[in-house]
């Protein structure tokens, strides 16, 4: 599981990164972004966002060894395992973000050079093409509908294996213990999956700017920065340790 946290915390700094520094640019200085640098912006979070959709579901299928077949566990998730899924995160990620980055690139933008956004995103980028988007929007659906639904039904899945699993063991102790395990995975997926469905699959004439932007910060930065948080609290010294603080104030 922590060489799973490991790959999570450098996509959130990838992602968080890629966002962020321009936000606050942006906010104290100038508002404007080159076509480059808003391509490659889109890029990044494009790989960021589809890595961490994959990684959820290894680090399900991780908790799902851990708790049904625990006893199989160094067998099924050793250090080859590991790095293997690993790899598939990053590289089929990879190659999401540069299809629809190039599909992006061969578009014309003349409708107006203001996008409606915080940042240079796929939705608000598609309504200021002035040629037929239907292809980008159908990738982009496709891709959301692999990277989100299909996670997200492999996530479901592990977790009722998981719940079955839990239900089945006598001791209120194991039982508490199993699902202290997986509550703090649990918080992310919802938190992250319930934002990133609602802005992907959907049409991109129906993108509403000030719905969209809210939604988009959660994504983008709220999550990211809760993550660690999140997991540490799972660790007995970072309790006691936030307990002290609490305790002082």
């Amino acid at each position: 599981m922590y060489f799973f946290l490991v790959n999570l915390a450098v996509v959130d700094i990838l992602c968080t990164s890629t966002i962020l520094p321009e936000l606050l640019v942006g906010m104290v200085a100038s508002k404007t972004i080159s076509y480059g640098g808003c391509m490659a912006q889109l890029f990044c979070f494009t790989w960021s966002m589809g890595a961490e959709l994959l990684l959820f579901s290894a680090m399900a299928y991780d908790r799902y060894v851990a708790i049904c077949r625990p006893l199989h566990y160094g067998a099924l998730m050793g250090p080859r395992v590991c790095t293997l899924l690993a790899g598939v995160v990053w590289t089929v990620s990879l190659i999401n973000t540069s299809v629809n980055t190039s599909l992006l690139l061969r578009l014309p933008f003349c409708r107006s050079n203001v996008v409606e956004h915080f940042f240079c995103e796929i939705p608000p980028l598609l309504k200021l093409s002035c040629a037929p988007t239907q292809l980008n929007e159908t990738m982009a659906f496709t891709a959301d509908i692999f990277l989100a639904v299909g996670n997200f039904s492999v996530i479901t899945l592990s977790y009722c294996c998981i719940v079955a699993s839990i239900l089945r063991v006598r001791s209120a102790v194991g039982k508490r213990r199993a699902f202290s395990t997986c509550s703090s995975h649990l918080l992310v997926v919802t938190l992250y999956y319930s934002t990133i469905i609602y802005t992907y699959i959907r049409p991109a004439s129906s993108y509403s700017l000030d719905k969209d932007k809210l939604v988009s910060v959660i994504y983008t930065s709220v999550a990211p920065s809760l993550n660690p948080l999140i997991y540490s609290l799972r660790n007995v010294e970072v309790k006691a340790a936030l307990r002290r603080l609490l305790s002082c104030c």
